[in-house]
């Protein structure tokens, strides 16, 4: 197939979200390039060397790219140092090398959902007023203001729980739910990496441009019934949910600039064998 668009480079490329959306973007003609630090990147992909901690690689890695999808992050992890130094300073390098090499780039950052305050009265909406306590969502908001500040073409993806193409975070899920004691009736919104491909898409033909977008399927989906798909049971409760609408995301916006999940819910990937 021919190449289209122009350069595109992903960073995150071998991660969780990279390795699924990186073959799906090759398969529809973009010209993908992958920043990496030796690791072998997808067929189709160009590899290019280079360390968002070492701003000199990211000049040549950025230059004469139409697009820039910033992947790239740490989550769980104790080491609250590389959570911030990761998520903001590695970000905040990789904006400086496009304004400086591709001012005309898109810069499109993926974020989360975990931004939202767990005592919101709503599900979280884009123009909620954010103060997150922990280390993951609090960079991830820093990174948002430096990039909506930066002068660049931007956009920012929140997603929800992220699952499908046999990625086991579904899988992994059971632990730290009950690690976390959490209610067996909260609804979390979930997305399939079929439809970050999908908002990723929207998102380089400039439908996001210069706003934050939640992206999420049609159906937040409990705790209780998340497990039951990959053969756990949760304990019942009937005490009263407190703080209803934690991990449930607004996807209001996104629907009303177009996106349409092409898988619904977590039960259809169920049904199609998607998980």
């Amino acid at each position: 197939m021919d190449k289209q668009f122009g350069k595109i480079l992903l960073t995150g490329a071998t991660g969780l979200v990279g390795s699924r959306l990186l073959p799906r973007l090759v398969k529809a003609g973009y010209d993908c390039f992958a920043l990496v630090r030796g690791k072998e990147v997808a067929t189709g992909v160009t590899a290019v060397q280079g360390d968002l901690f070492d701003p000199e690689t990211l000049q040549e890695a950025v230059k004469d790219a139409v697009a820039v999808i910033h992947l790239a992050a740490v989550f769980r992890s104790t080491d609250m140092d590389l959570i911030w130094k990761s998520n903001l300073e590695g970000t905040r390098n990789l904006i400086d090398a496009v304004k400086s090499n591709a001012p005309d780039a898109r810069f499109i950052f993926a974020s989360t959902s975990h931004v939202y305050d767990i005592n919101s009265p709503h599900p979280g909406r884009e123009d909620d007023a954010l103060n997150p306590q922990h280390a993951y969502p609090a960079s991830k908001v820093a990174a948002e203001n430096e990039l909506s500040e930066s002068g660049l073409n931007w956009s920012v993806l929140r997603f929800p729980f992220v699952y499908g193409d046999g990625d086991g975070h579904l899988e992994e899920l059971p632990k730290h739910v009950v690690a976390a004691k959490f209610h067996p009736a909260m609804r979390m919104s979930t997305i399939h990496h079929r439809d970050i491909y999908t908002a990723v898409i929207m998102a380089l033909q400039g439908i996001m441009d210069r706003r934050v977008v939640n992206i999420a399927d049609e159906a937040p989906t409990t705790l209780y019934e998340l497990l039951q798909l990959v053969g756990e049971t949760m304990t019942s409760s009937a005490e009263p949910l407190i703080n209803p609408w934690y991990l449930h995301a607004d996807a209001s916006l996104a629907r009303s600039l177009g996106f349409q999940p092409s898988i619904r819910t977590v039960y259809q990937a169920a049904q199609e064998n998607l998980l």
